[in-house]
């Protein structure tokens, strides 16, 4: 079990508080609304679903659990590859965006609380899951830990954009909440697993509609 100080780090990590910009990004949800029927708590429940296993945990959260074995082992090569995976596998220009600007303002959150940072930091241009990998490296936690409180964060944002975008009510939010947060840790058991061949970031329905949403006549979200 982890300590009380390094389970608190995990989560102020994973809170929607932190100042990187989550709360802007809907991640395609506003435009799935608007093109692919979301329109009900049960559809956004399904959406959600799907997009935790389908896309978040194949991809960046494994990655992410890759990136904190690396972090620790100061391996900075593997932590490179890793980072260039996941720019290069942004498939529309708003989740590039969005993943070069939170993880920017990740780093810049985390010059107030390690000292290193600038330095480790100074020519890596790093993504989000890339970041957040550091920030979790430096706790004591484990890794299994930390990918929950990643994807925690993760499912925390997403819900917060259907309630907004759909929209729904704060009940019907909570309990999509409760059902993703259900499904999380078979997700985190499955990305752990994954090796370099078998890590993907294929969501063809996604991607369209992540570039659809670059042209959408009115929006609240960034992507």
């Amino acid at each position: 079990m982890p300590d009380a100080n390094s389970l608190l780090q995990l989560i102020w990590l994973a809170s929607p508080a932190l100042p990187v910009g989550g709360f802007s990004y809907s991640e395609g949800v506003e435009a799935a609304v608007e093109w692919a029927g979301i329109d009900s708590e049960a559809k956004a429940i399904e959406w959600l679903s799907d997009q935790l296993h389908l896309s978040f945990a194949r991809g960046d959260l494994a990655v992410f659990a890759q990136a904190v074995a690396a972090w620790r082992a100061t391996d900075m090569p593997r932590v490179r590859q890793l980072n260039g995976w996941v720019m290069a596998t942004r498939e529309s220009a708003e989740f590039f965006l969005q993943t070069e600007q939170m993880g920017r303002s990740f780093v810049e959150w985390l010059k107030l609380h390690h000292a290193d940072t600038a330095e480790v930091f100074v020519d890596l241009p790093a993504s989000y899951p890339i970041a957040f990998a550091f920030a979790a490296s430096r706790t004591g936690a484990t890794m299994h830990d930390g990918c929950l409180a990643f994807a925690f964060g993760w499912a925390e944002n997403m819900v917060a954009a259907a309630v907004k975008a759909v929209p729904l009510g704060q009940s019907a939010g909570q309990r999509i909440l409760a059902r993703l947060a259900n499904e999380i840790p078979a997700a985190v058991e499955r990305a752990m697993h994954l090796g370099d061949d078998e890590r993907q970031a294929f969501a063809p329905l996604l991607a369209v509609l992540s570039a659809r949403h670059e042209t959408q006549y009115s929006r609240l979200f960034r992507s």
